[in-house]
């Protein structure tokens, strides 16, 4: 599950995990240390090295550092191609939301706050690294299944078609 923040990737990997019966992993919570502090980049990619072996999951995160790996291992790849309006929208509520508690999808001892790095991260996700990410899934249309969803109502759509499947 990839997108930008705002997007919906947490929401919508649980709710999946939910209907498939399946693990569900949020990134933010295995990178993130209390106090906002980072994994250094070898741990990360171990982390994520031990994820992928596992037999099934859902993942959500960006975290580009080791997208090439994820791709690598997963058979599906949901891209959460939002409209940056929304995005920032959410990220500026989920901010009200959870002002100085954790959000569940979230490491414990990394409190919600208002960043404006992060916010300038989401308005220049489609500049910046969106590119990406469209390049890897045409890259990998042919061996990964790739749902490319744009909008709230494809989302729904879809959770409603994999709840009747």
């Amino acid at each position: 599950m990839i997108g930008s923040g705002g997007a919906g990737k947490s929401t919508f990997a649980k709710r999946l995990g939910d209907i498939l019966n399946i693990k569900v992993i949020h990134l933010d919570s295995l990178y993130w240390n209390p106090g906002w502090v980072e994994t250094s980049k070898q741990q990360w990619k171990q982390i994520v090295q031990q994820i992928i072996t596992q037999d099934s999951w859902i993942m959500d995160g960006n975290y580009s550092g080791t997208l090439d790996m994820r791709f690598a291992a997963c058979d599906t790849v949901v891209f959460l191609d939002i409209a940056r309006r929304i995005c920032l929208w959410r990220v500026i509520k989920r901010a009200v939301q959870y002002r100085n508690k954790c959000r569940p999808d979230m490491a414990e001892g990394c409190p919600e706050r208002f960043d404006l790095e992060f916010m300038l991260w989401v308005w220049n996700y489609k500049k910046r690294t969106r590119p990406k990410i469209v390049r890897l899934l045409k890259e990998n249309l042919n061996n990964k299944e790739v749902i490319w969803l744009r909008s709230d109502a494809e989302v729904e759509r879809f959770i409603a078609g994999m709840k009747a499947a």
